[in-house]
């Protein structure tokens, strides 16, 4: 399949339009007049224009039954295959211009890392849309245990959120970006000795007014860029549920739709802040493993859903994660007074700042104003500590931080990657610690994993401890429920099944013990049983901790007509014999003397070569259809 031809002028003019533009006015003003000027110009656009046309002659992408093939390059070539199984995320962006001439993008994101793994620029939105759902189908139908259908229609598309007219203007309405009012107020403050020399030699109060009114103008202008920006970043978001996919839209100006593989979400985070909380909303954020959707620097590219009431965010983010009602546990009370005198250092500091300004200035302007600001140190402490905690739930981890913007982090128990207790300098002076759960996302390079930030160091050992072993537990739940069989024990009956040990070789052990234990009710009950029926779908579980076997070779098996059983009953709990077959009464009285054969009891009961007289006492015993796993002491 190939790009879309008018890709061939747009990507010319994208490359070559800030070239041409230079060279045109450098060439205009040094005499050559304006025909040369064109030429110029126009000679970097064919040269541009002919190689596209190349590039897009050798580009060709192509879809296969478990790849996503894309073979490009002019002058050196390169072939990727990307396969389904590692796509997690097709992402399709349409600007202004794209949507003008009928062109998209398509970005193809993978797991394990934030880059982008292929692009295709560009296609049709027609052909845009119908890679994204193609891929996201054969994705789904190679993830599914049977292969899936080739040919099988796509998920059905649930809705979950579109944004309405009045969130997307409380969106604009409560986004501030104070950028640009950090600059121009570092500009203007007369820290720069150019822009000092520009200030007016006036009065201390027109002074005073000319920089109140200044700020108020700096605090609208960041206002309105902040509200321009998250309007246009927002503007027809819509979010919906494919299968195991969340799906989205959004975009004015620049058009972004893809998916979110709910198989893949590391976190969620639910973020507000003072204004938000008055009127009673949230903002919901999802990250993903290496991947955030449609992530780029761009302003509030992580929210999956900008703006909601608190209930509705906390609503769709139990859809993807139950995580229950948290009851949050906070840092120790006295920790409030580590806050405080963080803030009144800080105090001291701006105090310093505004006296060497107007030391340096020269300005008879009021230093001491902000030592004012003092009086609000306690009740922010107080707020700080307050907005505080984690919880630990039934299968998550819920941490809450912060005020201004407060984050409440939920993290799934299996998805933690590393437990990490940590302690400042500072916080050993107050015998805290904090507690991270770091997560396999992206914002892990940004220091924002879920933490539990100052607790008593005996706690925040204990919350590590915790954590380690309920993310065991957890991948263990996980690794039980994917296997492809389950043990049987007893008469096979599924409530033997769930009681069943599901960590690794842990059931073996459990099986060895119960035998030790068995009573001799049980075991005159075995030797009664001349012929034990084997469970319908049930297997034998091994035992290999006293084998010496060679496994290398393949074992010789008896065919029962059912199931296979190992002839070597040394590796078995449980040995079955067929009714007339004398092979597996002589295999199970070999092992009972066996060289080095013991009772169980952990003594040596042999002679030198280990075969003597109480192991053939104990053989001659033992009734010769009972089970070789009976302990030979149930006899005597």
């Amino acid at each position: 399949m190939k790009l879309a031809p008018q890709s061939i002028p747009y990507r010319a003019l994208q490359k070559v339009a800030g070239v041409v533009v230079v060279l045109f006015f450098v060439v205009n003003d040094t005499g050559w007049g304006f025909p040369a000027a064109a030429g110029a110009g126009l000679a970097v656009l064919l040269v541009a224009g002919a190689y596209e046309v190349a590039y897009y002659r050798r580009f060709e992408y192509e879809l296969t039954e478990d790849t996503l093939d894309i073979r490009s390059g002019v002058i050196s070539r390169r072939e990727r295959e990307i396969p389904y199984r590692r796509i997690q995320n097709v992402d399709v962006s349409r600007s202004v211009i794209q949507r003008a001439i009928g062109v998209a993008a398509v970005d193809l994101e993978t797991a394990g890392g934030s880059s982008t793994e292929g692009s295709i620029r560009f296609v049709t939105p027609e052909e845009a849309t119908r890679l994204q759902r193609e891929v996201q189908r054969r994705k789904s139908a190679d993830d599914a245990a049977d292969g899936g259908d080739a040919d099988s229609p796509g998920p059905v598309e649930e809705e979950l959120f579109a944004i309405s007219p009045r969130e997307l203007a409380l969106v604009g309405a409560l986004s501030f970006d104070g950028r640009l009012i950090g600059l121009l107020a570092f500009a203007g403050s007369g820290s720069v000795p150019v822009v000092s020399g520009y200030l007016p030699d006036v009065s201390t109060l027109a002074l005073g007014a000319v920089a109140v009114a200044a700020a108020a103008a700096l605090f609208l202008v960041s206002w309105a860029i902040g509200a321009a920006v998250s309007f246009s970043n927002y503007y027809g978001f819509r979010l919906s549920r494919a299968g195991d996919e969340l799906r989205y839209e959004r975009g004015l100006f620049r058009r972004y739709s893809g998916s979110i593989p709910t198989e893949k979400v590391q976190t969620l985070t639910v973020s507000d802040n003072p204004a938000k909380r008055a009127l009673g909303y949230a903002t919901l954020s999802i990250e993903t493993a290496g991947y955030a959707p449609g992530q780029g620097g761009e302003y509030g590219s992580e929210a999956a859903v900008p703006i909601a009431t608190a209930d509705r965010v906390y609503e769709l983010a139990r859809e993807i994660e139950p995580f229950g009602e948290p009851s949050f546990r906070r840092p120790p009370r006295r920790i409030r007074w580590r806050y405080a005198f963080r803030y009144a250092l800080l105090l001291a500091v701006l105090v310093g700042v505004a006296f060497a300004v107007d030391w340096y200035v020269a300005a008879d302007v009021p230093w001491y104003a902000p030592a004012a600001l003092l009086l609000a140190v306690p009740p922010a402490a107080h707020l700080k500590w307050k907005h505080r905690g984690y919880w630990l739930g039934e299968d998550h981890l819920v941490t809450r931080n912060g005020f201004w913007s407060r984050s409440v982090r939920v993290v799934p128990y299996y998805r933690i990657q590393n437990v990490i207790d940590s302690r400042s300098v500072f916080q050993r002076r107050w015998n805290v610690a904090t507690v991270v759960a770091d997560t396999a996302g992206t914002s892990s390079l940004t220091g924002s994993d879920a933490a539990a930030v100052d607790f008593d160091v005996e706690e925040a050992m204990d919350l590590q401890s915790a954590l380690g072993d309920r993310l065991q537990e957890a991948l263990r739940d996980r690794r039980s429920g994917e296997g492809s069989f389950e043990w049987i024990e007893g008469d096979g009956e599924a409530g033997d099944a769930d009681e069943a040990d599901t960590a690794g070789g842990a059931g073996v052990a459990d099986t060895a013990d119960e035998a030790d234990t068995t009573g001799e009710s049980e075991a005159d009950a075995e030797a009664a049983d001349t012929s034990p029926e084997a469970p319908d779908e049930g297997v034998v579980r091994p035992d290999f901790s006293a084998s010496t076997r060679d496994y290398s070779e393949p074992a010789e098996r008896v065919d029962t007509g059912e199931y296979a059983v190992d002839r070597f009953p040394s590796d078995a709990d449980v040995a079955y014999r067929p009714d007339g077959e004398e092979g597996a009464t002589d295999a199970v009285e070999d092992a009972g003397s066996g060289d080095g054969a013991d009772d169980g009891d952990g003594v040596d009961d042999g002679g030198g070569d280990g075969k003597g007289d109480d192991s053939g006492d104990d053989d001659a015993d033992r009734d010769p259809d009972e089970p070789s796993g009976a302990d030979g002491d149930s006899e005597r």
